[in-house]
């Protein structure tokens, strides 16, 4: 999915082997993931994607205008499986990423710049309920 941000930015879904590069999408208040050499169209991920990284994840500071003097915090962690975080709040930022510590961070936190490629995707719905958010997620996306 992307986020409720990124209504006016062009996206696609993700495949098996997309090579993505964290940014900040113009016209959007929140990053996401865009497709190396497509940085201006938001790869969408769905919940249960799993991404690698090609090095070690750094996320921005918690307050973001040191981000320009300051290096990004570095989480120790170079996998992590896509998930939505507060569904029920409408206008707040949703997607995250889940790494193997535990640790959720939002997408729009990540730094800028941080390659990852697509390494799987969710199984298909087993229930009716996974199939109806996982189409929910494709139309919003």
């Amino acid at each position: 999915m992307c986020d409720y941000s990124l209504q006016y930015v062009a996206s696609r879904p993700a495949k098996v082997g997309d090579k993505l590069v964290s940014t900040k999408f113009s016209n959007s208040i929140t990053g996401g993931f865009a497709a190396v050499g497509e940085p201006n169209v938001a790869v969408c991920l769905l919940p249960g994607t799993e991404i690698a990284f090609e090095k070690e994840v750094e996320c921005e500071h918690a307050l973001g205008f040191f981000s320009n003097w300051m290096p990004g915090k570095k989480l120790g962690e170079k996998v992590a499986r896509f998930r939505q975080v507060k569904k029920e709040q409408p206008h707040v930022h949703h997607d995250a990423l889940e790494f193997p510590s535990g640790q959720i961070v939002l997408l729009t936190c990540l730094c800028q710049g941080q390659h990852a490629i697509v390494l799987q995707l969710p199984n298909a719905p087993r229930t009716e309920e996974e199939a109806e958010e996982q189409k929910r997620v494709a139309v919003v996306a």
